[in-house]
């Protein structure tokens, strides 16, 4: 299923720098109507709307935070486009003494909010024909390294259910995507080391356009996460992307 973006109503998680920012000014680029920016400090919107004006409408969204999350939901009603961009990182060897507290502390946001989002938003979706949701993974949900496991951990656990999204909102006519991208030239990535080989955000914005053009499910926007997904690509398309019973 292909879906145009022009015209609709989106709502970015973690609007305000990095990959989020770069979501909301493609989208609005491509001719999207008018996007919720959801972060947790409202100040830090104000860019976008200065630059967009009323295009960009700031929520307050802390995906520790269900009542916030529902709060949002009551705003945004006129939502098409969902887009769960943000999460943290806390890389922990599993060796590590504070391994449990970080991933525990990394399964609340980048899983638990995850699934508040989608309860609080596939109700609203459905109402307005369906739409798209849309959640940011990582290669590392794919490929673990031993230096972000707490990270890859919990990333692998939000493609688990990304994948389950992709299955229930079919059903009311919703579109997932799965978003995976490598080293990005973000606050994370810096981070996480990987500066020196990080690629613009742009490059996650578009393709998660292209995607949408395409009718795909996975998207792997930058070298890194090409390489991955061109290996990856036979068993996503015969196992994850199939349809298999479970008797």
């Amino acid at each position: 299923m292909t879906y145009d973006i022009n015209n609709k109503i989106v709502l970015v998680t973690g609007a305000n720098r990095g990959i989020g920012k770069a979501i909301v000014e493609s989208f609005l680029e491509h001719g999207a109507k008018k996007v919720y920016a959801a972060v947790r400090n409202l100040e830090t919107a104000i860019p976008l709307v200065e630059k967009y004006s009323d295009k960009v409408i700031p929520v307050y969204v802390d995906l520790a935070d269900p009542q916030s999350i529902t709060a949002a939901a009551q705003v945004a009603q006129d939502v098409e486009i969902v887009v769960n961009n943000a999460g943290v990182f806390n890389p922990t060897s599993l060796l590590d003494e504070n391994a449990i507290a970080s991933l525990e502390f990394q399964l609340n946001i980048n899983v638990y909010g995850l699934i508040r989002i989608a309860q609080a938003f596939a109700p609203i979706l459905k109402a307005n024909g369906g739409g798209v949701f849309a959640q940011l993974n990582s290669v590392v949900s794919i490929k673990t390294f031993s230096n972000f496991a707490t990270y890859s951990a919990s990333k692998a656990a939000s493609y688990s259910i990304t994948q389950t999204l992709r299955e229930l909102l079919s059903e009311q006519g919703t579109i997932v995507l799965s978003i995976h991208p490598g080293p990005i030239a973000t606050d994370m990535g810096d981070a996480a080391g990987l500066t020196e080989i990080a690629e613009p955000p742009t490059l996650v914005a578009e393709a998660m356009i292209a995607a949408l053009k395409a009718g795909d499910f996975h998207v792997f926007p930058d070298t890194m996460a090409k390489q991955i997904g061109g290996a990856y690509q036979s068993f996503a398309e015969n196992v994850v992307e199939a349809n298999m019973s479970e008797s």
